[in-house]
Order: structure tokens, then C-alpha cells, then sequence
């Protein structure tokens, strides 16, 4: 993945996280996409992948959410 991309938490202001890792996906769009309102980050390289989970792999998203995204998935 060549760009990252994270959200910014609105009150704290840190990276939002689960199980410690930074929570983190190749596409703006579609992160903007599903957490809209939340602000979202481009992070570098001083953040390492070993301390990243791609958003994918949360538990509360994978096999649930198919990427990359289909916007008609999400039309009720």
C-alpha cells in the first residue's frame, strides 16, 4: 500500500486505534466514505506497518464490508 490513510480522532485528536494498532486504508474516498464527519489523515512512514491494522481486517468489518467498496452494497 503506498499511501495510508487513518482517522483522526475529533476530541482527542490521536490516530484511532483497536487492540493498539493503528487502524489504516489505501483509499481516502472510501474512508471518508464509511465514516463520514470523522477527519481523515494521510500518516507517513513514522508510523511503521507493524503498528497499523488495515481497516479491512477489524473484526467488526471484515466479511462484512466488501472492498473495494460498491456503493449500491450500502443502498436500502
Amino acid at each position: 500500500m503506498s499511501r495510508r490513510y487513518a482517522l483522526k480522532g475529533s476530541v482527542s485528536g490521536e490516530l484511532l486505534t483497536f487492540g493498539g494498532l493503528v487502524l489504516v486504508h489505501g483509499d481516502r474516498a472510501e474512508m471518508e466514505y464509511l465514516f463520514a464527519g470523522t477527519q481523515v489523515v494521510e500518516i507517513g512512514p513514522q508510523i511503521p506497518e507493524c503498528d497499523t491494522m488495515l481497516l479491512a481486517q477489524h473484526p467488526d468489518i471484515a466479511g462484512k464490508i466488501r472492498f473495494p467498496l460498491r456503493r449500491e452494497d450500502f443502498v436500502q
